[in-house]
């Protein structure tokens, strides 16, 4: 799955750690830059890897929003769906990329550009409303700072 580089800086990774499951959230993170979201094969190698049963990485893949169990556009936005942003105009940030991506929450666009998720809480609430692009916090979003970060995204 990987080249000799990355598996290497992988068992470094590994090694970091007292109870190779420890490692799991580096190395599933590492296996989801590489593929672009975790499938059953990954889920299988990442389990062989660290010695542990692959119910485990389901488990923890599965769990956490930034982990992809199912491809996702090249982009990936989340949007802050809490109280703050909700009330700094983030329902209107969410229709608003609706109708400009034409797609729903968790869809992505037909080009395969970009995946609409939410987010539970950007810990931006003084900047609201907050997304994410690609990892990517940007505050005080309105829709045309959002058309302009779609814009710019390669």
């Amino acid at each position: 799955m990987f080249d000799d580089k990355t598996l290497a800086e992988l068992e470094e990774v590994k090694r970091r750690y007292p109870a190779p499951r420890a490692a799991m959230l580096p190395v599933v993170h590492a296996v989801q830059r590489h593929k672009g979201w975790i499938d059953a094969d990954a889920v299988r190698w990442v389990a062989e890897f660290l010695g542990i049963d692959p119910m485990y990485v389901h488990e923890v893949v599965t769990f956490y929003p930034m982990l992809y169990d199912e491809p996702v556009g090249r982009h990936v936005i989340h949007v802050c769906r809490t109280l703050s942003c909700d009330a700094c105009g983030g329902k209107e940030l969410w229709a608003h990329l609706e109708r400009r991506l034409g797609v729903g929450r968790n869809g992505t666009t037909r080009d395969g550009r970009f995946t609409l998720r939410a987010a539970e809480c950007l810990a931006s609430c003084g900047t609201a409303p907050a997304l994410l692009l690609d990892g990517e916090r940007h505050e005080c979003m309105t829709p045309e700072r959002v058309d302009a970060l779609l814009e710019s995204a390669s």
